[in-house]
């Protein structure tokens, strides 16, 4: 927590606004908007799936469409495709930045095409904050007429040459689930490109109430929207984002300092300059043979916590189903990778016990 967060569930309980109204909403929204730029139309919801949900409705996806998706993310990222009983197709990553790799990507398209029915929409992902490959994917959207869900539920801070995360998409999703960058405890939001879809995304999120004086409702909706203190957690946070992120790249600084001269070791980093990501979690492949069990339990023994890497959406008991597109890097990715400890609270103390076991690791 950054301090202010209870000034503003302060004020929520002083001005008796605790539900889904309330001056703390409409700051979060406007300081979000003005912090993304580039004509970003703010929602704020429950949570981040329920934010990819109301994207698909947006794009009118409905029973029997193809959705094509990033295998490698978290479930969260799939299962509203299977919400409006929609039918997922799945595409591998590329090396450089583990995301959507765009040759996998048009082979998708073709393959839904040549079954008579184009995509209605593609969902890409910027995985553990590094920005996807945002030139080549939105090329193939337009060149096909697909738009495009922009999952950066890890990614708030991240930038693209510059471009915040959060602003490539038709359609755009951030998370502020307890474990990202920033949180509400538990939250999300929708960008979108204009104030109609805006108006129309917070209809949806609102269980979808006609303009009657009586409850009134010709379609479906949600209640999805967010609530006045979660929000007012979102502004205390928000103020304290970029303090968050610098220390999630000082993270990053030293484990590539740790492993930059391993045999076995290879960190996730940014493939260049036009990539800048908050590095929400620090990320490494074990090569040479070298066991990720081992590490895993040489950490474990000394009472640090490591994680696997999400494991893919077509390797899930849930999707083993569906098409998927690629040549499984993913996989192996999720066979050789660990998340290794990067909270912004990471202590020196705790970085130094990281370094006891990675030095006798490193070779």
């Amino acid at each position: 927590m950054g301090g202010n967060e209870l000034k503003y569930i302060q004020n929520a309980f002083d001005t008796n606004w605790i539900s889904q109204y309330g001056a703390n909403i409409d700051e979060f929204e406007n300081s979000l908007e003005t912090y993304l730029g580039n004509n970003s139309y703010v929602t704020a919801l429950s949570s981040g799936t329920a934010a990819i949900h109301l994207a698909l409705r947006l794009l009118n996806v409905e029973e029997g469409d193809f959705v094509i998706c990033q295998s490698f993310t978290f479930v969260a990222t799939a299962n509203p495709i299977l919400y409006l009983k929609a039918i997922p197709v799945f595409v591998d990553s590329e090396s450089q930045t583990w995301n959507m790799c765009p040759d996998a990507l048009e082979e998708a398209i073709k393959y839904c095409i040549q079954q008579g029915k184009k995509p209605k929409a593609i969902i890409t992902v910027s995985l553990y904050g590094m920005p996807f490959k945002v030139d080549e994917i939105l090329r193939i959207s337009k060149e096909y007429e697909i738009p495009i869900v922009e999952d950066s539920a890890e990614a708030l801070g991240s930038k693209y040459k510059g471009q915040p995360c959060g602003t490539f998409g038709d359609i755009s999703v951030i998370s502020f689930n307890g474990n990202k960058i920033i949180t509400t405890g538990g939250g999300g939001i929708l960008i979108s490109r204009n104030a109609s879809v805006k108006s129309r995304a917070l209809f949806l999120a609102t269980q979808a109430k006609d303009k009657e004086e009586f409850y009134s409702h010709s379609e479906i909706g949600y209640n999805y929207r967010i609530d006045n203190i979660a929000a007012g957690i979102g502004r205390g946070q928000l103020e304290t984002l970029e303090e968050k992120i610098t220390q999630r790249r000082k993270n990053h600084d030293f484990y590539q300092g740790m492993v930059k001269n391993s045999d076995h070791i290879e960190l996730f980093s940014a493939p260049n300059s036009d990539f800048f990501s908050n590095y929400w979690l620090n990320t490494i492949v074990l090569k040479n043979n070298y066991s990720k069990e081992k590490l895993r339990s040489k950490f474990s023994q000394n009472n640090i916590e490591t994680r696997y890497l999400w494991k893919p959406m077509h390797l899930q008991p849930l999707y083993k189903g569906y098409l998927f597109f690629g040549n499984n890097l993913c996989g192996t990715l999720f066979e050789a990778g660990l998340c290794l400890p990067s909270g912004t609270n990471l202590t020196d103390e705790s970085r130094a016990r990281i370094s006891e076991v990675l030095e006798n690791e490193i070779h």
